[in-house]
């Protein structure tokens, strides 16, 4: 197979769904309000700088989800999903995902951002394949820490070459889209590296390396 690979936030969504979920949690009164939002806007910057604390922002990200019932997270979910998720749609990325069905290409999203916030979000995009940073479960509840190697940073390319072995495929032809410096390990690996609406540092190294520099804002 060819695998079209793509980031998810800022890159398929015209915004960040990490971020977005933290907003909806302070929001819909969930956390302490003041607390939630100071953290949840510095790790943010922090990300946007290259200076992330991936394991400690997780665990952040993840603390609201620990001892909740399903139903209550999925109820949850779905208000996310049609408030903060939807309007980063964007048909540009859409029809750039249709553009690579049409060609025969594997489509996958890797994101740093944890499994229950984009597991849906990729269903509603229609790509099966998502590798994005486990958060853990113990008798069926989130335990608020992470499971395995977070898909951030150099931890993209271990849990992708983890994918491609499990599955005995190969990055032959491979593309990756991406809008993030930090997603420079990954993009260095693959054939076709794409800076979609990119932040300054990625774009200045690609059009130094010649990689093409796209837009999908609507």
């Amino acid at each position: 197979m060819t695998l079209a690979i793509f980031d998810l936030d800022n890159t398929l969504l015209a915004g960040d769904s990490d971020h977005a979920w933290g907003e909806f949690v302070v929001d819909a009164g969930l956390v302490d309000a003041d607390s939630h939002r100071r953290q949840n806007d510095q790790f943010y910057q922090d990300y946007l700088n290259g200076e992330l604390d991936v394991m400690r922002y997780q665990r952040f990200a993840l603390n609201p989800l620990v001892g909740r019932d399903k139903d209550i997270l999925d109820a949850w979910h779905k208000a996310f999903m049609n408030t903060r998720v939807k309007p980063m749609l964007q048909d540009k990325a859409s029809a750039l995902l249709d553009d690579h069905r049409k060609r025969g290409h594997t489509l996958m999203i890797i994101t740093a951002t944890n499994r229950f916030v984009t597991g849906p979000i990729a269903e509603i995009l229609g790509i099966r394949h998502l590798i994005a940073t486990e958060p853990a479960m113990e008798d069926g509840q989130y335990t608020g820490d992470v499971a395995g190697t977070p898909s951030f940073q150099g931890g993209k390319v271990i849990r992708l070459r983890e994918w491609l072995r499990e599955n005995n495929e190969n990055l032959d032809g491979a593309w990756f889209y991406s809008d993030s410096h930090n997603d420079l390990p990954l993009l260095e690996l693959v054939d076709n590296p794409v800076a979609v609406d990119p932040d300054a540092r990625l774009e200045a190294f690609a059009r130094e390396q010649g990689w093409p520099v796209i837009s999908l804002r609507d």
